[in-house]
């Protein structure tokens, strides 16, 4: 069973910048793609961003573009979100997903087999 942990959440201040981790357990982390989601108080689940196996492909939602950087070290297990420039409606509890590589968008979470449990980023003055 693949677990995946997030940490780096926090409140940060418009502008602000916070990079978010996500580890996962196993070393077969590799054959999996990854994405970040976040969900907002009262709105629906979205997808921020999503990286292929081997980080050749990278994706990222509109309302992210330009401001967030998704990576991964392979060697490391874990995927970084590096997001820079934050506004207020970046709030939000983010979650990192993994799943096995499929024809289905980065953004569809029906993609994503593995969850976990989040964590909250606050950007507020």
């Amino acid at each position: 069973q693949l677990h995946l942990v997030e940490s780096g959440g926090g409140l940060v201040q418009p502008g602000g910048s916070l990079k978010l981790t996500c580890v996962l357990s196993e070393l077969t982390e590799n054959y999996y793609s990854i994405g970040w989601f976040r969900q907002a108080p009262g709105k629906e689940r979205e997808g921020v961003s999503g990286i292929s196996t081997y980080g050749d492909t990278t994706n990222y939602a509109d309302s992210v573009k330009g401001r967030f950087t998704i990576s991964r070290d392979n060697a490391k297990n874990t995927v970084y979100l590096q997001m820079n420039s934050l506004k207020s409606e970046d709030t939000g509890v983010y979650y990192c997903a993994a799943g096995v590589a499929s024809p289905r968008p980065w953004f569809d979470s029906a993609l994503y087999g593995y969850w976990g449990r989040g964590t909250q980023v606050t950007v507020s003055s």
